[in-house]
């Protein structure tokens, strides 16, 4: 504490010192103060249902641009409508014939099975 009496009573103005000392964000500090931060939340218009229902809101990460419309099914490629399918547990990899396999599950197979062998492994040699 003794470095922000030493910031208040040194060069640096006394808003910059309570923002340090508070570790908050200055909006934050302001709003605090003022209450100038809840008439600026008041400003932003409200979204409409269609606006809603075509745009991905805070999709878009460069300081240019406007968030990305939302495109028809097909216009996605096929790989995207697999990511959140269930994949196979170890249990029921080592259950079937390596053979048989495909080669994705033929992969995470061999990764599973390597990481429960290090598991095993790093068991043993903690106990000994």
């Amino acid at each position: 504490m003794s470095w922000t009496r030493g910031l208040r009573h040194g060069a640096v103005p006394s808003h910059a010192a309570q923002l340090v000392e508070s570790r908050g964000l200055a909006i934050l500090s302001k709003a605090k103060k003022g209450g100038k931060g809840a008439a600026d939340a008041t400003k932003t218009p409200a979204l409409t249902k269609e606006l809603k229902s075509t745009t991905v809101f805070g999709a878009n990460i460069l300081k240019e641009g406007s968030d990305p419309k939302i495109q028809p099914d097909s216009e996605y490629p096929d790989w995207l409508w697999h990511m959140l399918d269930k994949r196979p547990v170890l249990s029921e990899l080592r259950r079937k014939d390596p053979k048989t396999l495909q080669y994705e599950d033929l992969k995470r197979f061999v990764k599973l099975d390597n990481r429960a062998r290090i598991k095993e492994n790093n068991a043993l040699t903690a106990k000994n």
